[in-house]
């Protein structure tokens, strides 16, 4: 890797680790943000699924998150340069640049 990329590479680095310093921890007792947590779930479809998109990614990932989970925090993982040791979207490596987006219906299989 040449100097001036893993100078950038280093100023992204401090960059994004500035950017959570800064963020305000949230409130005790607040209510997450309503697009960032998992949807209810239903009678017809007891587990919530998270979908999400990357430009570097063939198709959508989608995840049943855990019981401790939320779409939120899965996003946070799949974003998270030094994240590894889950096995979201088919144990892909890459990180960053994943976005939330709506889930396909699923079709029903008698």
């Amino acid at each position: 890797m040449s100097h001036s990329c893993a100078r950038l590479v280093g100023a992204a680095g401090a960059a994004l680790l500035l950017a959570a310093a800064a963020a305000p921890a949230p409130r005790p007792g607040a209510a997450p943000p309503l697009a960032c947590a998992a949807p209810a779930a239903n009678a017809q479809d007891p587990r919530p699924h998270c979908c999400f998109e990357n430009a570097r990614y063939v198709g959508a990932c989608e995840v049943e998150p855990a019981q401790d989970e939320t779409c939120a925090t899965i996003l946070e993982y799949l974003n998270n340069l030094q994240s590894q040791g889950k096995n979201y979207c088919n144990s892909t490596n890459i990180r960053g640049g994943w976005k939330a987006v709506p889930c396909e219906p699923r079709m029903k299989t008698d």
